[in-house]
């Protein structure tokens, strides 16, 4: 090896900025965290020892590790994307911290080592979710008991009382759901005996609403000590996330937030009124789904997003007060998941499938249809009636004023939201994958968004490809999968020695060895080496010109085995973990492939960058 006379961390440093590359960040969703072999209790967590020797890893090359959404999951549904939009998933508490001196011991050691020792997957990468669900929350109701009596935990019982009074908005209607869930034995409403329960903040009339509040007083009575064991969850996670991302702001790394686009069962039940009666949230029929994606989520109500005067409704107010709590605790910004449905939702009748025969449509984009017309930005002169409905290209010609009121829900509730928390709209990270209708991309054009291109998804053929390295524009963020998708080494295994990886190889060899003399060469190398594919697509996104790189922590770390196949549930689903002893596998040789990025961006680039070039190889 040759000398180095800088850091290997300054080194890459510098690679990444003469590459423009603003921000890096590894994609790890909370459940998927290391932890200590120790101190294993069957679910990552952000907050473990694990997680700060994660953090303390990626120190000196990461800017931001991107999260997944962090609500409170059902017992029955270990998905982060049906989680709660308000409260935390009491399984991120790290159970070891309430052992500590610091927490008065509220946890006894001999519950703690119990849960780690049967942990059905100890020394397993993977999540136990059931078992996790479980005995969390017997040794939560434990540290609870022991907190209310301590004498050490005075000042911190006070801090306890401050979070109930300032999060009260959301966090009693949360607690008493969870004091419901106790009274009917099932923690999804739908099926709860009792129609005033079921309808507890959704009253029509006079009598309902005083029926309702009588109701309320006397489950609270009831369930006191539920409905506060629930808030002290709460708390403590509130308490120890806040210390963990100022561990990690010391790091120079910041959390970014995802907020996913459905709403939990308790949220439907705690904000009903707000949503459109009989409507749902769906993908109109594609390639791959014949019928459209029936997801079953609600859609939020336009007129109470809004007031006639264009300032926030209920709903409105609701939602951004959502994106600013989400901010304020996620200094690296807030990823929104499919941001299509901010702008330009596809919706469809309850019961039915969402396809245009049977009544869906685009909840602003449809002025003929007979009861979404009411809600459309656009006009029938803004249709192209050769077009489908259910198709991107349907909305033509917009004004930037029709922009604007596509536009209302980002400019007035998120971009409002974010700038209220010492933010910008460059901390909005917008995942517009898949459909792209032209009302979404005239709204990001407009605003300036950070969009998203996951090079995995390319259609390598096709010149002007928005996925392929030199269409890549420099405001977006760049990736070569996330957690819907294949590990790149798996990915480039199936493509080894097929026509499709030929492709995938010609493209890359277009795009990134312009210059090249042996292109053939290299093509036929790419076509039937997968390690090579997988490295050379990692190359394509920081030679391109995005200024925003993020990456899957199974890309990362060179892992076979896929996180979330949609469409599944059950324990087996979502729960892939990094191993406790991850420093121990083989991660992506980044000096070498910032290297290869530099030199793909042509010889004169290079020969500027030769000094650098020669230290990254000596890394």
């Amino acid at each position: 090896m040759g000398f180095l006379d800088k850091k290997p961390e300054k080194v890459i440093k510098d690679a990444l900025k003469v590459l423009g590359k603003k921000q890096l960040s590894l994609i790890v969703h909370g459940s998927s965290f290391p932890d200590f072999e120790t101190e294993d209790t069957a679910y990552g967590t952000y907050n473990s020892n694990g997680a700060k020797s994660l953090i303390d890893y990626l120190t000196g090359t990461f800017t931001s590790i991107q999260l997944g959404p962090n609500g409170k999951l059902k017992s029955c549904d270990s998905s982060p994307y049906t989680s709660t939009i308000f409260s935390g998933n009491p399984l991120f508490i790290s159970l070891k911290d309430l052992t500590t001196e610091e927490w008065d011991n509220i946890l006894s050691e001999e519950t703690f080592n119990a849960i780690v020792n049967e942990n059905p997957n100890k020394n397993v990468n993977k999540t136990a979710f059931t078992y996790a669900y479980k005995k969390h929350d017997e040794a939560l109701n434990e540290a609870y008991e022991n907190f209310l009596k301590s004498e050490k935990l005075k000042k911190r019982r006070k801090q306890f009382d401050i979070y109930k009074h300032d999060n009260a908005k959301w966090l009693d209607k949360d607690a008493l759901y969870q004091a419901l869930s106790v009274e009917h034995e099932n923690d999804y409403w739908p099926l709860w005996k009792s129609e005033t329960d079921k309808n507890l903040f959704d009253p029509k009339t006079i009598e309902e609403r005083m029926t309702y509040a009588n109701r309320i007083d006397e489950i609270e009575k009831k369930y006191e000590r539920e409905i506060d064991f629930y808030k002290f969850c709460q708390f403590v996670l509130n308490y120890q996330s806040e210390e963990t991302k100022a561990y990690a702001g010391k790091k120079k790394i910041k959390m970014i937030a995802d907020r996913q686009v459905a709403f939990s069962d308790r949220d439907i039940w705690a904000y009903k009124q707000y949503f459109l009666d009989g409507w749902c949230l769906g993908c109109p029929p594609d390639y791959f789904s014949a019928d459209g994606q029936a997801w079953g989520f609600p859609v939020m109500n336009p007129e109470m997003m809004f007031n006639e005067d264009g300032s926030l409704g209920k709903g409105g107010k609701l939602m951004k007060e959502l994106f600013k709590k989400m901010f304020r605790e996620n200094q690296g910004g807030v990823r929104i998941d499919h941001i299509v449905g901010l702008i330009d939702p596809w919706v469809y009748k309850s019961g039915r499938k969402p396809k245009i025969e049977e009544g869906a449509g685009r909840l602003y984009s449809s002025p003929e249809h007979e009861f979404l017309s009411k809600f459309a930005v656009i006009t029938e002169d803004n249709l192209n009636l050769e077009v489908p409905a259910d198709k991107e290209q349907r909305v033509k010609n917009l004004t930037k004023k029709q922009v604007k009121m596509y536009a209302r829900l980002i400019e007035k509730i998120v971009i409002a939201a974010a700038k209220e928390e010492g933010l910008n709209k460059n901390a909005i990270v917008c995942e517009d994958l898949g459909t792209l209708t032209n009302p979404v991309a005239a709204v990001l054009k407009q605003y300036g968004l950070l969009g998203m291109r996951l090079t995995q998804f390319v259609v390598p053929e096709t010149e002007e490809h928005p996925y392929r390295c030199k269409n890549i524009p420099e405001k977006c963020w760049a990736m070569v999968g996330t957690h819907d998708n294949q590990p790149i080494r798996m990915w480039a295994d199936s493509l080894i020695n097929t026509h499709e990886g030929y492709l995938h190889a010609k493209a890359l060899v277009e795009d990134l060895y312009e210059d090249a003399d042996n292109k053939d060469d290299i093509i036929v190398k790419l076509t039937q080496d997968s390690e090579l594919l997988a490295k050379t697509k990692l190359v394509e996104i920081f030679a391109s010109k995005a200024q925003n790189i993020q990456i899957f922590f199974t890309d990362y770390f060179k892992m076979k085995e896929v996180y979330n196949v949609p469409g599944t549930s059950g324990d087996a689903n979502w729960s892939l973990r990094l191993p406790n002893n991850f420093k121990s596998l083989e991660s992506i040789d980044l000096p070498e492939i910032l290297k290869l990025a530099i030199e793909a961006r042509g010889k004169e680039f290079a020969d500027k960058h030769s000094k650098l070039i020669g230290q990254l190889n000596n890394i």
